[in-house]
């Protein structure tokens, strides 16, 4: 492993060379390639730097605890080599995970989807809900969310919503959150306090580039209509909503929420783009090995992957095991817990996988 952190060392400072060089500065598609592998290094590079600092200060150390004639500065370098010993260990296991194979896909913006399952109106009320917790979530890191589409119903639930969430590193966080998510509580609708169980279904799309996914014109069909707003209504008198059915494989994407049709159109190519794409990943991921599908984050989104209970007002990530207290604060988007404990269990299984040592 240090073999290759010094690999990635080298190959750092050749890039920075690089930027140095007329033929590079003067090429914009050469030096925005160079610009991004900087910055794809940078953050291993500091790590292994800040490392063999440790590594150093740790051997200077333990020469005096061994050497030095006074017997309570060997006592002091003792304790401060131990102190200096787990910080090495600890800088060792996150260089460790920065050599884990990187999706690509990690610093896209994303789409998501939330359409309503079982359970008719409290479905649509929870889908809402899961809404605002992703709101919530974008707003507390910094992120943008944007409504693309939206379908509600009369009691202010979702049929179906999706919108776009825009910011450094969106999808690398994101991405643990499709699936099928439960909620088990007092339905608004019900009268007698009997507790249901209804169900959401999530879907996180990265977007991606026009050169990643090839859309030919022939394929897409695209209808124009009035956008609605809530509860059907007509909002504009000039047609600006657009449906795109893409041919071959019947998906249909809808965006009125732009104020133009050509923004609208725009965003749709967007999101049909993304589908198509998540196509493609889920078909490779059939192909590779039973151990690799069953990680967390495969996306698997017939898998019930979290339940939201409110009587005993608890969620448990059904993935890892996980469970945690106080609902009320999760649904206001403090989801860094779950999603750092993904994270982790993640991290370890790859780490498992490629034999990292």
């Amino acid at each position: 492993m240090l073999d290759k952190l010094e690999a990635i060392e080298k190959r750092y400072a050749e890039l920075h060379d690089l930027m140095a060089d007329p033929v590079v500065t003067s090429n914009p598609t050469r030096l925005r390639d160079i610009t991004r592998e900087i910055s794809n290094l940078e953050e291993t590079v500091a790590g292994y730097r800040e490392y063999k600092t440790t590594r150093d200060a740790l051997e200077k150390t333990r020469a005096l605890a061994r050497d030095e004639p006074d017997e309570e500065l060997r006592a002091m370098a003792k304790e401060e080599a131990v102190k200096l010993e787990a910080e090495a260990n600890r800088r060792l296991e996150e260089l460790r995970v920065l050599l884990l194979p990187k999706d690509p896909r990690d610093d896209k913006d994303v789409f998501v989807e939330i359409r309503a399952g079982t359970g008719g109106e409290e479905a649509a009320l929870f889908a809402a809900d899961l809404y605002r917790m992703y709101t919530r979530y974008a707003e507390d890191k910094g992120w943008k969310a944007e409504l693309v589409d939206e379908n509600r119903t009369g009691l202010k639930g979702f049929k179906e919503v999706v919108f776009e969430i825009k910011g450094k590193g969106a999808f690398s966080r994101m991405k643990y959150e499709s699936g099928v998510h439960r909620v088990q509580r007092v339905p608004q609708t019900e009268a007698q306090g009997r507790i249901h169980t209804s169900t959401a279904t999530v879907a996180v799309l990265a977007e991606v580039d026009d050169v990643e996914i090839e859309i030919k014109p022939d394929d897409v069909k695209m209808d124009i209509f009035h956008a609605s707003g809530h509860g059907g209504q007509n909002v504009q008198k000039v047609s600006t909503a657009v449906r795109l059915t893409h041919l071959p494989t019947g998906i249909v994407v809808t965006c009125q929420d732009q104020r133009s049709q050509l923004q609208n159109k725009i965003r749709a190519m967007s999101v049909l783009r993304a589908r198509l794409y998540e196509i493609e990943v889920e078909r490779q991921q059939r192909e590779v090995t039973e151990a690799r599908r069953s990680q967390v984050g495969s996306g698997e989104r017939a898998e019930k992957i979290r339940t939201y209970n409110f009587p005993q007002d608890r969620v448990t990530d059904h993935r890892i095991g996980l469970t945690l207290h106080n609902l009320p604060r999760i649904l206001d988007g403090d989801l860094n817990p779950l999603v750092d404990a993904l994270i982790a269990q993640d991290q370890s299984a790859k780490l498992k996988e490629v034999g990292v040592n």
